[in-house]
């Protein structure tokens, strides 16, 4: 039976004083370690005074598919790959899924090695309900299909979290206000960790006006969830979200059953108004 096996070795999201013992360790003896960056984990290794024994082999998006047969017949031949990301962890919107798949498909073992995380630091420190949640990763870049997305959070009663860049952040807060409702709670939670962590808190529409001239850094946003937000939607609201969703290409009776469940208008009511509005 072969001694290799992946190791997602999760990293700090920030401050490289929240490392632990075991990514050190491992970043030291792992045969390989794949890296999203190269650069940055020679940074991140001098600033934790580690040396890393193993060779460093470049694992990010443009090339993980290419890599991922090589890293698994490394891993049957017996060697520790490492997999670390820019930062968190691995396969959290970050490369290292398909080679966790492909393990799991050969017999092949995977480990992980927890540590930081971006998305419950921000949703703890958001101020809104954590007891049930969703991560949505990083939102559509086009307008259109983000405003669908947006669409589908609309009757989602637990709070979301995703991540989103600097310069999209104030277009995405606009839209998410127009289509979640300017009043529904958030938080814009920038720099985690670091010399300059911020957290925004207030409505959605307050915080597109606060992010309108620009923020930088990594940002994560939470977003309260539909039953805790109560629902304000219009009937002429919920035919919007509706239609968008069929847009997408799901089925009519689905969207007005998934959009109905978070309003006080019935699913069959909701179907009727939208057969009446393309009447």
């Amino acid at each position: 039976m072969t001694s290799g096996r992946v190791v997602l070795a999760a990293t700090p999201i920030g401050n490289p004083a929240d490392a632990s013992d075991r990514l050190r360790q491992v970043l030291a003896t792992a045969d390989i370690v794949a890296a999203e960056d190269t650069r940055r984990l020679r940074s991140l290794s001098t600033a934790l005074g580690v040396t890393i024994g193993g060779r460093v082999m470049s694992f990010f998006e443009h090339n993980e598919a290419g890599r991922v047969p090589q890293l698994v017949e490394r891993v049957r031949a017996g060697d520790v790959v490492a997999v670390v990301t820019d930062a968190g962890m691995p396969a959290v919107s970050d490369p290292g899924y398909s080679l966790v798949v492909a393990c799991i498909e050969a017999g092949l073992p995977v480990t992980c090695l927890p540590g930081p995380s971006a998305v419950t630091t921000a949703l703890v420190l958001s101020g809104l309900p954590v007891d049930r949640f969703c991560f949505d990763g990083f939102p559509p870049r086009r307008p259109g299909r983000r405003r669908t997305w947006l669409a589908r959070l609309a009757a989602e009663e637990r709070t979301c979290v995703f991540f989103e860049s600097p310069h999209r952040l104030a277009d995405t807060l606009a839209e998410a206000a127009q289509v979640l409702g300017a009043d529904r709670r958030a938080a814009v939670c920038r720099e985690l960790t670091k010399t300059y962590e911020e957290v925004l808190r207030g409505t959605l529409g307050e915080l597109a006006e606060r992010t309108a001239g620009g923020v930088l850094g990594e940002i994560v946003v939470v977003v309260e969830g539909a039953d805790a937000a109560g629902s304000t939607a219009t009937v002429e609201d919920l035919v919007e979200i509706v239609e968008e969703r069929v847009e997408a290409g799901e089925r009519l009776k689905d969207a007005c059953a998934a959009v109905a469940e978070g309003s006080a208008v019935t699913k069959r009511d909701l179907y009727q108004a939208v057969l009446d509005s393309r009447a």
